[in-house]
């Protein structure tokens, strides 16, 4: 099984199960199939796998439910942080344009902090939902990212700016795909911190559909802790 032929059935293949695509490939070997025949017979089979992944509501939470609409929220909070950032390392020259000064240092460290945990918990979810469907997870917070990052312009700040969630957000799924299961204690300690950490913005109305729509990950991972505590101590 060699050639450019092979290699894109193999390629395809990598979309099944290991011990799957072992099979289905050395049945094809062993079937003396043309590479054409291969390519159909072995796209049709990852097809049908993917489409029953989504029959879950595992897929549809991470995609829909959280890559999507939370890229959005974490971008506007990307660059919230940075304009803060800007405000406090260059006074005079936003003063020279009149521009009012923002929140305070603690404030700006609060907000940082916020951005890591709802990036971390998210991605965190995301991966742990729902491990074979986290490329259709990908491409619903990259196509945010292309759409907001086209239409940018604000002089005063870099476009990358709207991208500060991307690293903790990536380090989450990665762990979530690592270990799937968080401790009760860890996932506790997450979500007190996020929630206080939220507190500063309780006074007004604007930012509790957001905020919360950014928290309720790290309640989730409490859920689940206390769900597969419960679980073990059954077993």
């Amino acid at each position: 099984m060699t050639g450019v032929g092979w290699t894109l059935v193999e390629a395809v293949a990598r979309l099944l199960e290991r011990e799957e695509r072992e099979a289905v490939l050395g049945d094809l070997a062993e079937a003396g199939e043309s590479p054409a025949q291969g390519f159909l017979a072995v796209s049709g089979l990852a097809l049908r796998r993917h489409v029953l992944l989504w029959k879950s509501w595992r897929p549809w939470l991470a995609a829909f439910g959280l890559a999507l609409p939370c890229s959005f929220l974490l971008m506007g909070v990307s660059l919230s942080v940075s304009q803060s950032y800007q405000q406090i390392v260059e006074p005079a020259i936003l003063k020279a344009t009149g521009v009012a000064l923002g929140p305070g240092l603690m404030l700006f460290l609060c907000n940082v902090l916020l951005l890591v945990g709802w990036s971390w918990t998210g991605g965190f979810v995301v991966g742990s939902v729902s491990r074979r469907t986290i490329w259709v997870s990908g491409a619903l917070t990259v196509l945010p990212c292309m759409f907001c990052l086209a239409r940018f312009h604000l002089e005063s700040m870099s476009r990358l700016c709207l991208l500060l969630f991307l690293l903790p957000a990536i380090w989450g799924v990665r762990r979530g795909l690592q270990i799937a299961r968080i401790k009760m204690s860890s996932a506790l300690v997450l979500a007190v911190g996020v929630t206080v950490l939220t507190m500063p913005a309780w006074g007004t109305s604007g930012p509790w559909i957001p905020n919360w729509a950014l928290s309720w990950p790290a309640w989730y991972l409490v859920l689940t802790a206390r769900k597969n505590g419960r679980e073990a101590q059954r077993a």
